[in-house]
């Protein structure tokens, strides 16, 4: 089979969760653009339907639909969605994610009990509704969104969020084996520093993008584009034979 050919995704029907801003949106549209079917979901309806309808524009059918991804229920009703909108599911990207930063002794349980309920529960959630459905099928691409602090720390405070990175990492792992007789591959994309609402504090200070900078061996923050090939790979046929992996889009942040 022709490289073309195996990173073909036209007519595949994709899941995006966290996909009303940010890197939600970089994913949906790289998959759009190569001609998948969408149903994006977000809490934010209003923004879902704004970015439905710029997605239709390049051809495909997007449906924009209210989640909550720490309730069973409403993620139940997600995949449902999907299935009777378009029949299947191909893919899911399991993007929602919640931060919250401060030191650790000062750090409010509830904070804590937030990231991990949506950057964990709500991973684990999306991916074995999916896989239920996928396990009838046949087949399915999983994909969850980790992040560089999966693997390593930094002088950010934020321990909940590292935590709950280096859990989906491992999940990760987990899912890949337990599903890999039905040929469902699971795998992770560990994003660097990219604009997004996550990092809109950061972005916004020089101090901040001057570190960033200097400690990412290729000297540059990422640009959404940069995520596209890494989403768009694991989502096709050209990953068939890999699983239970995370590729890091960090620049090199993670070598050191």
């Amino acid at each position: 089979m022709r490289v073309n050919e195996l990173l073909n995704i036209k007519g595949k029907v994709a899941i995006v969760t966290g996909a009303s801003s940010g890197l939600g949106v970089t994913f949906s549209e790289a998959l759009a653009e190569e001609g998948a079917n969408l149903v994006i979901a977000a809490r934010r309806i209003e923004k879902l339907t704004e970015v439905a309808h710029n997605l239709e524009k390049l051809g495909i059918k997007a449906v924009p639909f209210q989640c909550d991804v720490t309730k069973q229920e409403e993620v139940q009703a997600l995949i449902d969605a999907s299935v009777k909108n378009f029949g299947r599911i191909d893919i899911i990207v399991n993007n929602a994610g919640v931060a919250a930063m401060g030191p650790s002794t000062e750090m409010p349980v509830e904070e804590w009990n937030k990231v991990v309920s949506v950057n964990l529960t709500g991973v684990f959630l999306c991916a074995r509704t999916a896989a239920k459905q996928m396990i009838k099928q046949g087949s399915g691409k999983i994909i969850n969104i980790a992040s560089i602090y999966g693997a390593v720390g930094d002088i950010f405070p934020a321990a909940p969020y590292y935590a709950t990175k280096g859990a989906v990492i491992n999940l990760t792992r987990d899912l890949a084996v337990e599903w890999a007789p039905f040929k469902i591959n699971v795998n992770a994309i560990a994003p660097g520093f990219f604009p997004s609402e996550m990092t809109e504090a950061i972005f916004r200070e020089p101090r901040y993008l001057e570190y960033i900078t200097k400690l990412t061996p290729l000297g540059r923050v990422g640009h959404p584009d940069d995520l596209k090939g890494a989403v768009l790979f694991l989502s096709s046929n050209a990953s068939d034979y890999i699983t239970g992996q995370t590729i890091f889009v960090d620049g090199g942040w993670t070598i050191w």
